[in-house]
């Protein structure tokens, strides 16, 4: 369970924080920053998340249908790449990152990995609902 709470965290900060931290740099306006930040969950929570922090949620939906086509396309060439071939790891690793449309991907490459992906997508959902709102209200205030 320890690595799996390590690979969640870091997934879903690492999501956050470079999404968010690259529209800070590029001089995103605050809706669309909050447009950003929950990107890599699955739509419905992504777009929830938007709207509670005074984003765009339709922008949210085409960004997080985006990141899901690229994660999707690019997870099993970068784990190869990598040199990763436990298919729990590439799983987790596509749910965490690529959510919904990566989890799909999962499961045509190998049953534990779409099983891995599935998990880590439900988890990293919760996880992100949870912090993003917590985070963005400190931050704010």
């Amino acid at each position: 369970a320890l690595p799996i709470l390590i690979a969640l965290v870091a997934g879903s900060v690492t999501a956050v924080g470079s999404a968010v931290g690259i529209g800070t740099l590029l001089g995103a306006s605050p809706p669309i920053l909050a447009s950003l930040a929950g990107k890599s969950v699955t739509t419905p929570i992504a777009m929830g998340i938007a709207e509670q922090l005074g984003g765009i949620p339709t922008l949210t939906a085409v960004l997080v249908i985006f990141t899901g086509v690229l994660g999707a396309v690019m997870v099993t060439p970068v784990m190869n790449l990598l040199r990763i071939r436990d298919y729990a790891a590439r799983g987790f690793a596509a749910g965490v990152a690529a959510h919904g449309i990566g989890t799909a991907r999962a499961f045509q490459v190998n049953e534990l990995a779409g099983t891995f992906a599935g998990l880590a997508m439900g988890l990293n959902g919760i996880l992100t609902a949870l912090l993003v709102p917590i985070l963005a209200h400190f931050l704010a205030g």
